[in-house]
């Protein structure tokens, strides 16, 4: 492959984010004293997830979205609790939860041989560091961008232009955007003029509007298209 560096997503590339979330939420509830009914996870994915689209298009800073997400389940469900201690809890929770997708510390071994390793996020910097530390993966990444402290979020092209500093400005023929999302990091990579590596183990319906440059369902297949 022509690649000399490979920038990895984290949340749900790396990550088995949902899991995590799972975790965080269940803990942050259980110290507030509020119900674990099994609505509450799927109510608050759906939010989270339209909130991170807010996000991404610039329309939420991250500072809001830590507590916009709260304050709207909590109105949704009609659960009385304040949302800046709750998302304290719930942060602090989802911080400690390096959970990682099955197969990603052989698949991150194999592909450190041979290219340099970099995580680009739009996670939050109090969640993404500790969360990396505690996966114990975060020896194979030469460096982490993250959006918050970056000042702009995938898709930008400015964050992996900022990535690209981070990286010691390698020729941006060789370096592969690898993510899961194709609103942040198949578009950003798309718009930065990197070539891309769609990991889509749910099948979603590609965009014409930002054509991956692969297209994989298992983390196997990266490793296969990488390092055979």
């Amino acid at each position: 492959m022509p690649y000399t560096w490979l920038f990895f997503d984290a949340d749900d590339t790396l990550f088995d984010y949902g899991k995590a979330e799972g975790y965080a939420l269940s803990a942050a509830l259980a110290q507030t004293g509020l119900p674990a009914s099994g609505d509450v996870l799927p109510a608050y994915q759906e939010i989270n997830q339209s909130v991170w689209k807010e996000f991404e298009q610039g329309t939420i800073s991250a500072v809001d979205l830590r507590l916009v997400r709260f304050a709207r389940l909590f109105e949704r469900l009609d659960l009385v609790a304040n949302a800046e201690t709750f998302s304290q809890r719930y942060l602090a929770a989802l911080s400690q939860a390096g959970f990682l997708i099955d197969g990603v510390e052989p698949l991150l071994t194999r592909l450190a041989k041979n290219y340099h390793l970099g995580l680009v996020t739009n996670g939050l910097p109090e969640v993404q560091r500790p969360r990396l530390l505690s996966s114990g993966i975060a020896n194979f990444f030469e460096f982490t961008a993250i959006s918050e402290e970056i000042g702009t979020a995938k898709p930008d092209p400015r964050f992996f232009q900022a990535a690209l500093t981070l990286a010691g400005h390698p020729e941006p023929a060789g370096v592969l955007v690898i993510g899961d999302s194709l609103s942040s990091d198949i578009r950003g990579g798309c718009l930065a003029g990197l070539d891309t590596l769609w990991y889509n183990p749910a099948r979603k319906p590609a965009d014409p509007r930002w054509p991956a440059t692969y297209e994989v369902q298992t983390l196997a297949e990266i490793s296969n298209l990488l390092a055979p």
